[in-house]
């Protein structure tokens, strides 16, 4: 039997990170993975997806605003398998070199199912049946998340899809209805839209992106139907039925009933846990109310040897979160001094058309806090950069305690607002105030300068707003 100081079960952005921290402290470390280095992220999520994004982005403006930047031609021909294509050999270049940080960090990695066989041990199965047990000091369960899928919907792979077909097929749907106005959902309509797709997003709460500030969520709904995306916000799905077309999907508000008609339906509503055949009941793993593995503030399950990171914990679905939460468990093993996460703090971003970015509480949020809330607020209609990449929709928001000049947290939407979390970040986790923030000079012209001149509206002196 082979032993380890750390036994990682997932690799995926949190499970290989941890592990490369892990052999950094000088641990011997093994990774478990059931399918693919990189995992979810870097195979079928976040890595192909944004190279689709931007794909999507050049035949928008190739499509669409052509004329605008001064170019003329005939016959524009857009590949969407080709684009597909391209997002597969970036997705690959990235699983390359997960391959490499592993042999260049030392690390055993065993492809195979993991199952706990007592709380120290652990049976690994291959796909040809070969067994092998590994027995382990410390675990880090990083075995992530998938597609939340009710039974009545029917999903089939091909006229009813999860984002794990949607991703790979070289097939772009003429027409589709997208279930579930989340972060998967806005991306995909992004993409099948800008390649000549008919989209509509369904979405049972108020708004898309529900869990963003409104008015950024308003903002989004507006440009999605302002390119030609139908937005049915406050819908309920109430069937789907597969025709010889492809699907009829039923949607319901106290007003009455429509029905949707398109060549495909994707079901994107949210996730569940992976942790069925893990054999966590034999290492003493317990579950929350919500079916995750529960943890503490040190990543510790109800086991204290074993930890668990990632999707798998419900804390945030982020790759990123992940990550951070890899870091902390590895260096907490390590027996390293360890700071915990303030997950409301780590950023967010929905790289849809136009961006969607934020991090700490919305304006909503903070007033219900109790904070004395100000807002400053900048549209990129007003910023240079922007108007100069053809991107002037949007603005930037920032939430400011009143009274010591924190920064609570910024909501965004707008061209690559994705880049300019990071200062607003490192700025709440420094404490700077938002008149520090304000008096950063900023290089112009960029679209950070955005920020800068939100702080200056929040401190009631802005300047081009």
């Amino acid at each position: 039997m082979e032993q380890y100081d750390l036994i990682v079960i997932g690799a995926g952005p949190g499970g290989y990170v941890s592990a490369i921290r892990a052999s950094q402290h000088g641990l011997k470390t093994a990774i478990v993975e059931k399918q693919w280095l990189g995992g979810v992220c870097l195979n079928i999520g976040c890595i192909p997806s944004k190279a689709l994004l931007k794909n999507a982005a050049l035949a928008d403006t190739l499509s669409n605003h052509a004329k605008e930047f001064g170019i003329e031609f005939e016959g524009l021909h857009l590949d969407y398998p080709a684009a597909v294509r391209r997002s597969r050999k970036v997705s690959d270049r990235l699983v390359k070199g997960v391959n490499f940080l592993m042999k260049k960090n030392k690390i055993d990695v065993f492809m195979g199912s993991a199952t706990f066989q007592s709380a120290h041990s652990l049976k690994v199965v291959d796909d040809d049946g070969e067994e092998q047990l590994l027995e382990g000091k410390h675990f880090i369960i990083a075995t992530g998340a998938h597609s939340l899928v009710l039974p009545w919907m029917g999903v089939d792979g091909e006229k009813v899809v999860t984002y794990t077909e949607a991703i790979l097929s070289e097939k772009r749907p003429a027409s589709a209805v997208i279930i579930g106005g989340g972060a998967i959902g806005c991306e995909f309509a992004t993409v099948w839209h800008s390649y000549g797709s008919e989209v509509t997003i369904v979405e049972m709460l108020p708004t898309i992106l529900p869990t963003e500030d409104e008015e950024v969520s308003a903002e989004l709904s507006k440009q999605f139907k302002r390119s030609g995306i139908t937005v049915k916000a406050g819908h309920k799905v109430e069937k789907i039925e597969k025709t010889d077309s492809g699907v009829a999907v039923t949607i319901s508000t106290d007003e009455g009933q429509e029905v949707l008609e398109a060549e495909q339906a994707l079901v994107a509503i949210g996730f569940r846990p992976n942790t069925e055949g893990v054999g966590l009941e034999q290492a003493g793993v317990e579950l929350n109310e919500r079916g995750f593995i529960a943890v503490n503030d040190h990543m510790q399950t109800s086991a204290d040897h074993i930890y668990a990171i990632g999707d798998v914990t419900g804390k945030l679905m982020l790759a990123h979160a992940a990550s951070a939460m890899g870091i902390l468990a590895a260096d907490a093993i390590a027996g390293k001094p360890v700071r915990p996460i303030n997950f409301r703090n780590i950023p967010r971003a929905t790289y849809c058309h136009p961006q969607v970015a934020s991090f700490g509480m919305n304006e909503k949020e903070a007033q219900e806090a109790g904070y004395d809330v100000k807002v400053g607020r900048f549209n990129f209609m007003a910023n240079g950069k922007a108007l100069g990449l053809g991107e002037g929709v949007g603005f930037v928001k920032v939430i400011v305690d009143e009274q010591l000049g924190e920064i609570l947290g910024a909501a965004m939407i707008g061209p690559d607002v994705s880049e300019l979390l990071p200062e607003l970040v490192l700025a709440n986790a420094t404490e700077l105030t938002i008149e520090e923030l304000a008096n950063a000079v900023h290089a112009h012209p960029t679209l950070s300068e955005a920020v800068m001149e939100a702080a200056h509206d929040a401190l009631g002196h802005g300047i081009h707003g």
